[in-house]
């Protein structure tokens, strides 16, 4: 496969990108970003079931990272006032289910490094 990134920009909503790399990575890129999609993968979620999977992220950055994932497309957002209490639940659009084979891949490479590498540290004895 040939490379662009020689002599083009890519240009969404205003921004510029070297690469189509970089436009990957701009949109799943960080911490957390990935993690929450690969949650995701397997349908809606309501806010605490995500809370409770992720529980080394504040509430803050996980509230950051949807919204991003929200401004790019990749998830929506469906708030439920019909009935008392509050429902938000978050679940990937078809633009975010394009990403499911890109995040099961890079699961699978994970779990090759962690038997390699990792010990398993139990949440408790992390926090």
């Amino acid at each position: 496969m040939a490379l662009k990134c020689v002599s083009e920009l890519y240009s969404i909503d205003g921004k510029l990108y070297p690469c189509t790399t970089s436009i990957t990575m701009d949109i799943i890129g960080g911490k957390w970003k990935t993690v929450i999609l690969y949650h995701l993968r397997d349908g809606k979620k309501r806010y605490n079931e995500l809370r409770k999977t992720l529980p080394v992220v504040t509430e803050r950055t996980l509230s950051l990272q949807l919204k991003q994932l929200e401004e790019d497309g990749v998830v929506t957002r469906m708030v439920y006032t019909s009935k008392p209490p509050l429902k938000v639940e978050y679940e990937l659009t078809e633009f975010g289910k394009s990403l499911i084979p890109l995040l099961d891949a890079i699961a699978q490479w994970g779990e090759m490094v962690a038997d390699q590498r990792a010990t398993v540290v139990k949440i408790a004895d992390a926090l």
